[in-house]
């Protein structure tokens, strides 16, 4: 058992990350469960597409909304203190509504108030949990913690989370949210026995917050690899957000699977995503960042294509098994660039530039989803992300070259290839 806990979180990275890992690991599985769940609530209510895609939107809004101002609000405040208050919102939220669900008083308007609802706190949650690793590994560790969190995603969030979801809810609707609820719950607790170190504004600073956000976007506008990062994101996004957004209706409609079948599609790409983990160490040695991340583009310009063509199940699960080998590559790169570049006082806010970048891709792309969804049928959202993002790879693959760059010191290359060797351990 302790040669377990060692691979999974080793003992250099402190007891404070392993708090750290196990908050994590808890409301990921909680948010997991609510991933099947909540589209699967959503289709109960209305077969309408233009409502299904904007219960995808109501989402991915509040980071656009408000993804600037948590930033700031993280480089400012106590951020243990922030996640913990935040997250127990969420619960709150969530055992309304369990309640309005166990009742039979629940609509498609309280549900869409929600997810926004649960989405805004959410934000809060992230941008600031995203800060908390920087403060507590080593530099040179970031690589393989990341891995480690982005492990416990995968296997809890996108592999167990959404069968187990799926099942609690042809079970019976309020379960999955209950569940969620009491996680979410549990998270807040353990991420409360970390202790930080001295960070925040002086209780003198008199700067504003408008003045705080200005300073995280003229950081990533003066740094070429995180403004890459940040262009490339909100691209993809687009096209990415158009085909996931009906992604249910596509599940049942198009490959003819029910609910349990819709958690089956996240759980595929789970275990996609974990051939990722086991294999990036053996990649991230033999390919530059750049060169990785221009194969992942066209990895996922034809995971668009293959969907858009197929109409069988068995042909669409190994191309979201692919398609989630790539999402965990390409995340655990972006992040560990991105907070090995940045500065402790900046990571929220340039942090939540990025958050804005991946969420403005993503309304954007659910609205246009919607409406080619409603108009022209499942499949269309699909053919506009393979031709979306088709053009987006011309466009964009010059300026990869800076990514390429980002490895290239003594001090970033042997980290980054030290922590890969440990994550392929695991």
């Amino acid at each position: 058992m302790s040669r377990l806990a060692e691979i999974v979180a080793p003992a250099r990275l402190g007891a404070r990350f392993r708090w750290l890992l196990a908050s994590s690991w808890s409301s990921n599985l909680g948010d997991g469960v609510a991933l099947a769940a909540g589209p699967l609530l959503v289709a109960s209510l209305t077969d309408q597409a233009r409502l299904i895609a904007l219960a995808a939107t109501v989402q991915w809004l509040p980071p656009l909304l408000f993804g600037l101002f948590a930033g700031a609000l993280a480089d400012r405040l106590d951020r243990r203190l922030l996640v913990v208050s935040v997250d127990l919102a969420r619960a709150g939220v969530l055992t309304v509504l369990t309640l309005a669900v166990a009742t039979d008083r629940v609509s498609i308007g309280a549900v869409l108030v929600a997810l926004f609802l649960l989405a805004t706190a959410e934000v809060f949650a992230d941008s600031t949990s995203q800060t908390l690793l920087p403060m507590l590994v080593e530099r040179n560790d970031l690589a393989v913690a990341n891995s480690r969190l982005q492990a416990g995603f995968i296997t809890v969030n996108q592999l167990a989370g959404p069968p187990i979801g799926a099942a609690m809810f042809a079970a019976g609707a309020l379960w999955p949210f209950a569940a969620q609820a009491v996680l979410v719950a549990l998270g807040a607790v353990l991420v409360s026995r970390i202790v930080l170190p001295p960070h925040g504004r002086a209780p003198d600073d008199d700067s504003r917050i408008r003045q705080d956000i200005a300073e995280g976007f003229t950081w990533v506008r003066h740094h070429a690899a995180v403004r890459t990062l940040v262009l490339t994101i909100f691209t993809f996004n687009i096209t990415f957000g158009a085909a996931w957004s009906v992604l249910v209706l596509y599940a049942s409609e198009r490959l003819g699977l029910g609910e349990v079948g819709f958690g089956l599609v996240t759980t595929v790409s789970a275990v996609g995503g974990l051939l990722g983990m086991l294999s990036y160490g053996w990649i991230t040695r033999r390919l530059s960042l750049g060169n990785l991340m221009r194969i992942g583009l066209v990895v996922e310009t034809l995971t668009h294509l293959g969907l858009a063509l197929t109409t069988r199940a068995w042909v669409a699960m190994p191309i979201f098994f692919v398609f989630g080998a790539h999402a965990f590559i390409w995340g655990t790169t972006s992040v560990s660039v991105r907070q090995r570049a940045v500065p402790s006082e900046l990571q929220g806010r340039v942090g939540s530039v990025n958050l804005v970048g991946v969420c403005g891709g993503l309304v954007v792309g659910s609205g246009i989803g919607g409406i080619l969804a409603q108009h022209w049928g499942v499949t269309a959202p699909f053919w506009f992300a393979f031709a979306g993002s088709a053009v987006f790879v011309v466009l964009i693959w010059g300026q990869l070259r800076h990514i390429a760059h980002a490895d290239e010191t003594p001090d970033a290359a042997a980290a980054l290839s030290s922590s890969s060797e440990d994550g392929t351990a695991s």
